[in-house]
């Protein structure tokens, strides 16, 4: 190439015009704003929904303006690729749009509303923040999030607030909102509101919040995981102090301690309409204890109790025990996980005489040992005639009590859960369970003996009880010393009952070498483990339960 040439070349540039759309593009646009215009969303709620030919006529009267506003706008630059008529396109589109969703459908003359086809907006009652990831919120925060509750004639009588942290300066936002509402909430959720606070601020936030709410006539309350302790409790004094129409209360994971616990009771001026008390997971201890017991003795339409860990021994046991004699109308006791011990056992064993409403009782890992067991068993023989559920794990129960035990279960037809995990009852005591639930019991739907001593002759018996139940879900034999060769026969067991052997829990920690060890060593004083294991087999099959 020459000099010249070279001087004459020019690279030839290339432009992507964005402005005007095509034809194809336009008719796309109109039929997704006709989409948008016709379908159910927050403004159709609340100013009505337009029919499929209005928001179409709609769309395309909105297309065609911003169509040629955006040309207009494109003239003037046009040196331009278009990108900024775009966006007024898109903008005016947008603006046009809301403004017909905020005006709603087209009237008739005589003022009806234009094929309008959706449901009556329902009259929202609950208020309900805590679904969100956990949070620290500052002042304005705090009245974006609560903007609702400060709408003119809400009706907002539920709310719950937890999950979220309220600083002093977020608290003292929500106050005045919260005391706005007195008149008309009847439950409020305070659980877990304050995490991560420092105490001073975190009790500064409790005075706030109880100041403004005092006086509210609440049903429910619940001040769950803000580890109140005793000045916590006596933060939110003004609060308790004003309720006499509450039914349920839930102080769980709070560090209620016994002066925490004496506070409540202080503080707390009537509990006669209180159905549900919970107080799970704190540090009660026996003093503690027997503060509950006194307001125990003064709910008598108790229906749900729960103390569960909360290191509640023998003498505290037995004044809860005795206090519950009150509460008659009780279908829900939990109260696992303590040391009661075989006192406080045989005392609730009296107690639980006269509680007939009762269907579920939790009484795992008490220390019952076989003498709490029996008499619990005992007294249950006699009263709760509609127990569903029975869970008394991990208590020492040998197969001493397993006739009791057994003899108890036998008359309980409503049992739909049975808990003996975590005990002694070895085959003996397993054969005379299974042999309880043979008959009736079709509501049956779970049964956990494991880590019980099992081999292959209780598993067997208990499958076999199981079998046929129409309702079972769930047998749980995990954690014995059950054969390989137990193991199927369990498995054809259920296989070919009514249940498929999908019922059985998992295995894996079945120990089959410990079944050996016991056969070898049955075998060292004078029998081989399968003669062993038949003799028990062949004893235990005569074995009745008794039934009244």
């Amino acid at each position: 190439m020459d000099a010249a040439a070279t001087r004459d070349f020019h690279p030839r540039t290339f432009s992507i015009k964005l402005w005007p759309p095509s034809a194809s593009t336009r008719t796309m646009l109109v039929e997704k704003m006709t989409k948008n215009l016709s379908s159910e969303s927050i403004f159709s709620r609340k100013y009505g929904l337009l029919s499929k030919e209005e928001a179409y006529e709609n769309a395309k009267r909105i297309e065609d303006e911003c169509f040629i506003a955006a040309s207009e706008h494109f003239q003037k630059e046009p040196d331009g690729d278009g990108s900024s008529a775009v966006q007024f396109y898109a903008r005016e589109t947008s603006k046009l749009m809301l403004e017909v969703l905020k005006r709603g459908p087209e009237r008739k003359e005589h003022g009806e509303v234009v094929a309008v086809d959706r449901p009556v907006k329902p009259i929202e009652t609950v208020f309900d923040i805590s679904g969100g990831r956990r949070a620290f919120i500052d002042a304005d925060e705090a009245r974006e999030l609560l903007s609702p509750l400060t709408e003119q004639g809400n009706s907002y009588k539920k709310i719950c607030l937890s999950n979220i942290s309220f600083g002093i300066d977020a608290a003292h936002v929500a106050g005045p909102i919260l005391a706005s509402l007195k008149g008309q909430l009847t439950e409020v959720n305070l659980s877990d509101f304050i995490a991560g606070r420092p105490e001073d601020e975190a009790l500064e936030v409790m005075k706030i919040f109880s100041s403004a709410l005092e006086g509210c006539v609440l049903r429910y309350l619940n001040l769950s995981d803000n580890a109140l302790g005793e000045k916590g409790v006596r933060a939110f004094g003004a609060l308790l102090k004003s309720q006499n129409s509450l039914e349920e209360l839930y102080l769980m994971n709070d560090g209620i301690s016994e002066a925490a616990a004496k506070a409540v009771c202080e503080l707390i001026p009537s509990t006669d309409k209180l159905k549900i008390l919970h107080f799970h997971n704190n540090m009660t201890g026996d003093e503690g204890a027997i503060a509950i017991s006194e307001v125990l003795k003064h709910s008598p339409l108790l229906e749900d109790f729960r103390c569960s860990s909360t290191r509640v021994a023998s003498e505290g046991g037995i004044e809860l025990a005795k206090a519950l004699e009150t509460c008659t109308h009780l279908k829900k006791l939990d109260i696992r996980d303590n040391i009661f011990g075989v006192d406080a056992g045989i005392t609730l064993s009296k107690t639980l005489e006269k509680l007939v409403h009762i269907t579920e009782i939790y009484i795992s890992y008490l220390n019952l040992e076989d003498e709490g067991a029996i008499a619990i068993a005992n007294a249950l023989k006699q009263s709760v005639p509609f127990l569903e559920v029975l869970d008394i794990a991990g208590n020492e129960i040998t197969t001493k009590a397993a006739p009791a035990l057994a003899e108890c279960i036998a008359v309980k037809k409503s049992l739909r859960t049975l808990i003996l995990s975590e005990n002694e009852l070895k085959d003996q005591g397993a054969v005379l369970i299974g042999r309880a639930l043979e008959e009736g019991h079709t509501q049956l739907k779970e049964l956990d003996v494991s880590i019980n001593m099992l081999r292959r002759v209780g598993a067997r018996c208990l499958a076999q009880a199981v079998s046929n139940k129409p309702d079972f879900k769930l047998l749980n034999i995990n954690g014995n010393a059950i054969s390989d060769e137990g193991i199927d026969e369990v498995k054809e067991i259920l296989k070919n009952g009514s249940n498929s052997v999908d019922v059985l829990g998992p295995l894996d920690e079945n120990d089959v070498e410990e079944e050996g060890e016991d056969g070898e060593e049955e075998e060292g004083e004078g029998g081989a483990a399968a003669e062993g294991e038949g003799e028990l087999e062949s004893k235990l099959h005569h074995l009745k339960v008794e039934q009244d």
